[in-house]
């Protein structure tokens, strides 16, 4: 009901914006200044949405390569439209669609006009189609890492490949729009990194293979090398405006409750500092050297840690019921083709977790929120 109202409330949006465009900007000022809301700087100009990483902004990438990790079944999907699953590892919308669509409410403008769609589409969707590539996609693949070794471990699309992607995709669209329209469209798009969440929870602690090597000082160092990299190629490539993710408190994840949390399952503190010393050292990265480094350029580092420890510690604050377990099967440890069998909670939206690894779509969008009212004029 709620995700029916609000398609009808975008639509009646862009129709009412059509007719009624000349007195909506005087319109509007007492509504969002009296609602305290986000308003997108007026500078601001969004040609397209980009993003790349792993699952938590994977909108099916993965259903299209030889894997294990993907979703494309039910019950992901459950809340989507017609509750059809489409490879986001969620019950519906992931944070890439929700972006754009606060962007589009933001704007309360047509989607031709914003330059994005409501909902993000996988590059790797054979059903993509030409004019979808003025608008922005995803290249995310679930599981992947700044470590070039977890995306091997879970045979996904590494972050080298999603840049190959990316290079492939700019030549696309000059020729679809011509060099220069394409130059505009990627110098003034928005684009996310969202990663190093699998490196640690998956690669270093859970599979251990790494710890043969680094200790976890230095194997931050080895995630935050790799993110400067791929941040400088994105760079070379059009991109100006990036904000990289933050690694959010993965020790409170509830497959690591349930692992490595004891019999009481407790959050990981060695994780959840793990994740810590990375946001420092990455959040160092972004403002005191590759800011300097790439002229034009706005990085932004986007904390993620403390908004999702909070929602964890304060439930009640958000409405939540549960947040040391996922909604699909006993919500312990189940994720990916383990959630197909046990079934789901009778209430998603008090939950935090889909499953023992990735949010809900409202856990999602309170972050989003949050998000995007604390760093869009960082974009400017």
């Amino acid at each position: 009901m709620v995700r029916n109202c609000e398609q009808h409330m975008i639509a009646f949006a862009i129709t009412w914006f059509r007719i009624c465009e000349p007195c909506l900007a005087f319109a509007m000022l007492p509504i969002a200044a009296s609602a305290g809301k986000t308003q997108l700087p007026k500078n601001l100009n969004i040609k397209a949405v980009f993003v790349f990483g792993d699952s938590i902004v994977d909108q099916g990438n993965n259903n299209n390569i030889t894997t294990l990790i993907k979703c494309n079944f039910p019950p992901y999907g459950k809340d989507f439209i017609d509750g059809k699953p489409t490879g986001r590892f969620t019950n519906a919308k992931t944070p890439a669609d929700l972006i754009v669509l606060t962007l589009l409410i933001l704007i309360f403008t047509s989607v031709e006009e914003l330059g994005i769609k409501e909902l993000m589409p996988a590059y790797l969707d054979p059903k993509l189609q030409a004019e979808d590539l003025k608008t922005g996609v995803s290249f995310a693949s679930g599981a992947c890492g700044y470590d070039p070794q977890t995306a091997a471990i879970a045979s996904v699309i590494p972050l080298s490949t999603q840049l190959n992607h990316f290079q492939e995709y700019v030549g696309k669209l000059k020729g679809l729009v011509g060099e220069e329209e394409a130059n505009t469209i990627l110098h003034s798009s928005l684009y996310f990194v969202v990663a190093g969440s699998n490196d640690l929870a998956n690669t270093y602690f859970t599979i251990g293979l790494r710890q043969k090597q680094y200790d976890i000082n230095s194997y931050t160092d080895l995630m935050v090398d790799g993110a400067a990299d791929f941040i400088q190629e994105l760079y070379k490539l059009g991109a100006r405006k990036i904000g990289v993710f933050g690694i959010p408190p993965v020790g409170c994840l509830p497959f690591q409750r349930t692992v490595s949390g004891g019999i009481f399952r407790m959050c990981v503190e060695e994780y959840n500092e793990a994740a810590l010393l990375a946001n420092t050292k990455l959040s160092a990265a972004i403002n005191d050297s590759l800011s300097k480094k790439l002229p034009q350029s706005k990085l932004v580092f986007i904390d993620l840690y403390d908004p999702m420890l909070d929602l964890i510690i304060n439930p009640k604050k958000y409405g939540f019921e549960v947040v040391e377990k996922g909604c699909c099967g006993t919500g312990n440890i189940e994720v990916l083709m383990l959630c197909k069998y046990g079934g789901t909670c009778e209430d998603d939206t008090k939950y935090l977790f889909w499953d023992s690894y990735h949010p809900t779509e409202r856990g999602y969008r309170i972050l989003v929120d949050q998000m995007m009212k604390k760093y869009i004029n960082s974009f400017t």
